[in-house]
């Protein structure tokens, strides 16, 4: 897992660097605005019989389609590259922050899927084990220098304090209760601890289920501010002025949901599968007490 992780860290920051390269690519230069028509305001639409068969022209001040390239480079400019790239400066690290959230979001979702399955054949192998017959002493001596997950971790903490009260001998009849305190108490702090190390990872899925969309939602804000200051500057409302900036606002608002959707599914998924796991493993320490109480009783008759 930690592979996985580094490899992740690499990709973002070789993508970090990619996005500073691209501020001035020529993806940038091709859509850069256009100055101010001197202040000029907009020229009136054509009227009378010609108007229908005259060639619909671009505004003083707008390029022209011919100028900026074909229809197949306008297509590729609308492709979310093409529309990353030319974003305004604030959009862009908007767009940049969603994706690197997205991609380590669905390195934490691999990373917890591949650990809760073998969290649950690890414990289906112990379980199996521990109930086939084999005496505590061997378990415990096969267990307690590699006690590797959830369910030996628990076994080795409470057959450890058990052996720690037999020490000086079996206890007396007004010491029994002490003795299973103890071994439930150290069985609840290392199901307590275990959890918590499962669940590591699971609060930044939900932080960017909840917030990713709100990211979006301000790159969308900032892009329409931008369409709006260049129909200002150009004192133009065609639909190549305003298109640009709506795209990129629009394409802030759909990262922002993409990075979220699948955090919060994750999210609700891995919950779930900690809530069983947990109820499992609290099943298998209830049972384990049990076990040991019972053992408890026949040692002081």
């Amino acid at each position: 897992m930690r592979i996985l992780r580094f490899a992740a860290m690499a990709v973002a920051v070789l993508f970090l660097c990619t996005i500073c390269d691209a501020h001035q690519g020529s993806a940038l230069a091709q859509f850069q605005r256009a100055q101010p028509g001197g202040g000029r305001p907009p020229a009136a639409a054509p009227s009378g019989p010609n108007a229908e068969s005259a060639p619909l022209a671009a505004p003083e001040g707008v390029p022209n389609v011919n100028v900026v390239g074909s229809a197949a480079e306008i297509q590729q400019a609308f492709t979310p590259v093409g529309l990353f790239l030319r974003a305004d400066i604030v959009v862009k690290f908007v767009l940049a922050a969603l994706i690197l959230a997205s991609f380590w979001s669905w390195v934490l979702i691999i990373d917890k899927w591949i650990a809760f399955g073998s969290l649950n054949r690890k414990a289906k192998r112990f379980e199996k084990s521990f109930w086939s017959g084999r005496s505590l002493e061997d378990l415990y001596a096969q267990h307690q220098n590699r006690a590797d997950q959830p369910f030996t971790v628990v076994f080795v903490a409470a057959l450890r304090e058990w052996k720690r009260s037999f020490e000086g001998g079996t206890p007396a009849q007004a010491q029994l209760a002490g003795v299973k305190d103890r071994v439930e108490k150290a069985m609840s702090v290392s199901i307590q601890r275990e959890v918590e190390k499962i669940e590591r990872g699971l609060g930044y899925l939900a932080t960017v289920g909840s917030t990713a969309p709100f990211v979006g939602l301000f790159g969308t804000v900032w892009g329409i501010m931008t369409s709006f200051q260049a129909i200002a500057a150009r004192q133009d409302t065609t639909l190549a002025v305003v298109a640009p900036g709506i795209a990129d606002a629009l394409f802030a608002t759909a990262l922002g949901l993409v990075a979220a959707i699948p955090a919060v599914v994750a999210y609700n998924r891995f919950v779930n599968e900690l809530g069983r796991y947990t109820g499992r493993l609290e099943a298998f320490a209830d049972e384990f007490s049990t076990f040991l109480s019972r053992q408890l009783d026949e040692r002081v008759r």
